[in-house]
């Protein structure tokens, strides 16, 4: 019950209308039960309406009380109406759990999307992309369905809760005698029930490690054919596939042999309750009739309520590992310890910095200088640290010592959510959206408008093709942009960076995968750009290390200036 209760502090308001509604329909399904043991007198003609029943006569007085004669036409009305309230009320609830159930997931997609995003890059990097998708998709939804379930246990204990009541007044002994036989059963019964917890565990876990795997099998497809390979990946997802079979097979297996055996129990619980009502307690006619329906639909509200919590327990891992993946996000947040405004004025400087990924020593003591309105390269063997400079500059890592200064400033003190406003970024692998060239140069950035992605394209130097296009930016780019050249897809990108109009810009290998012409386009562009902006890329191309008015060659933990004569 740990997840039921948590659902309901995270969720209190919600939870708690539910809650009532519940209750109000419990007490009118219960004083409508009330109006059955009069009924049933009359139906069966007892002397005095309803004999020797206790609650029978009480309901009479009630009713001569406030003026209503307990006839048989005014207790059908009463018990049809009290049915026709307790089915509103029950609506209104059932409506407003629908509501919160598509509130919840909504709630879990963002909280994690939130943590996810907030959380620092190293940590980042380490989180398997399929996993996270699983997360925000699958396990949100059914970390929703698991409040659903929640609730309804709530509701059906609430009922039993009401038809108990109305039975102790009854016969206080033949209803708790066969709440004591019930609660034993339920309690053997619940091995099932942990079965299934346990197998809805393993496939949280399996689907998890299945579409992170799956995930990267897919970007890499094309390599893996070309190789004939792909077979080995599909031996892999088969066989994590099976074991996910399995574990759905025996979350069936338990639910279907919970709900075989609840059958023959509560007919058992039935008739042993009728023997003991009419046998040993005595009880008149009407009190049997009346017991043996309430005894019979608090034991079968019982096996639902258990069904219900089976059903929790099989969603509910979804719910927990959503709660981990959040929290250990969260454990992982970025610093936010500056809070001085950046400008970039004068430069930027790395001033002795030293960095190590655990035992590898990546910079030992880096120092570069970068004016303002210049254009730099930067080169190096592989494993040299230029990607891990670029991550520096950006403040997605922090350096072990030393600092990184804007305008002298150092960027730990500088707020750095501002400062990555004034940042233009173009990464090594140029992934656009399957969405038009418009959007994907504003990705949704309600700021800017389709007059930036204008300008942003002639500064890099693409809006000759643009135009040229049947639908000019609102054309279609492909899945991954493969509908355009690599060139293309290169400057829809540098245009992407530049529509927000920053004063930095940061190109990890811009042309590392054109052809010549394109590259000689894309260093005119820098070249260009770099009259009015601060520019930085790594790039092994000659055409780079040319074009650029400043080279720093990394090696061995430090940076080289390079003369204009050894550039390449």
């Amino acid at each position: 019950m740990r997840t039921l209760y948590t659902y309901i502090m995270v969720f209190p308001q919600r939870s708690a209308f539910v809650l009532v509604a519940l209750l109000i329909a419990g007490i009118a399904e219960g004083l409508s039960l009330t109006a059955l043991l009069p009924l049933i007198s009359i139906a069966v003609g007892e002397s005095g309406g309803s004999g020797d029943s206790g609650i029978g006569k009480f309901m009479e007085k009630a009713l001569q009380d406030i003026g209503i004669d307990p006839t048989l036409d005014t207790i059908l009305i009463i018990i049809v109406g009290g049915m026709f309230f307790k089915g509103l009320v029950l609506l209104l609830a059932n409506r407003q759990v629908g509501y919160t159930v598509a509130h919840v997931a909504t709630a879990l997609r963002l909280d994690l999307i939130e943590a996810l995003l907030a959380s620092r890059w190293q940590y980042y990097l380490r989180q398997p992309v399929g996993s996270l998708a699983n997360s925000i998709a699958s396990e949100a939804y059914r970390a929703a369905n698991g409040f659903e379930h929640s609730v309804n246990v709530l509701s059906l204990m609430v009922q039993v809760l009401v038809y108990a009541i109305v039975a102790l007044f009854i016969s206080w002994e033949a209803t708790l005698a066969s709440l004591i036989i019930g609660s034993f059963l339920l309690f053997v019964l619940n091995s099932l029930v942990s079965a299934t917890r346990r197998a809805g565990t393993k496939q949280t876990h399996l689907l998890r490690d299945l579409l992170a795997y799956l995930s990267d099998v897919l970007s890499s497809v094309k390599s893996l054919k070309a190789m004939a390979r792909d077979n080995v990946a599909d031996a892999i997802l088969r066989e994590q596939t099976q074991q996910l079979e399995k574990a759905t097979r025996r979350e069936v297996m338990n639910r279907e042999a919970l709900n075989a055996l609840q059958e023959p129990i509560l007919a058992a619980l039935t008739a042993s309750g009728l023997y003991l009502a009419l046998v040993v307690w005595e009880l008149s006619l009407p009190e049997v009739m009346l017991m043996v329906f309430l005894l019979t639909r608090i034991l079968g509200l019982l096996n639902k309520t258990q069904r219900r919590h089976q059903q929790l327990a099989a969603q509910e891992s979804a719910y927990w590992a959503l709660r981990k993946a959040a929290e250990g996000a969260r454990a992982a947040a970025e610093r936010a310890t500056g809070t001085l405004q950046p400008t970039l004025q004068q430069g930027i400087t790395l001033h002795h910095v030293r960095f190590n990924y655990d035992r590898k020593v990546i910079f030992r003591d880096l120092n570069i200088e970068i004016p303002v309105n210049t254009f730099t390269a930067v080169m190096g063997p592989s494993g040299a640290g230029k990607s891990t400079l670029l991550d520096l500059l950006c403040g997605l890592t922090e350096p072990q010592s030393g600092e990184v200064r804007i305008d002298g400033v150092s960027l730990h003190d500088i707020n750095l959510r501002q400062w990555r406003h004034m940042i233009g970024y173009v990464s090594q692998d140029t992934i656009l959206l399957h969405d038009t060239i418009l959007n994907n140069i504003l990705v949704g950035e309600p700021t800017l408008t389709a007059d930036d992605a204008e300008r942003a394209l002639r500064q890099a130097g693409a809006w000759d093709f643009v135009s040229a296009l049947p639908d000019a930016m609102l054309t279609v780019v492909g899945e991954r942009g493969g509908l355009l050249s690599g060139g293309q897809r290169q400057r829809i990108a540098i245009a992407r960076a530049l529509a927000h109009s920053p004063s930095f810009l940061i190109l990890d290998e811009p042309t590392s995968a054109l052809d010549p012409e394109s590259e000689r386009t894309i260093c005119e562009t820098l070249q260009n750009l770099s009259k009015d902006l601060t520019i930085i890329a790594v790039s092994h191309q000659p055409a780079i290390i040319n074009a650029a008015d400043r080279v720093f060659m990394l090696s061995n933990g430090e940076a080289e200036a390079l003369s204009q004569e050894v550039q390449v």
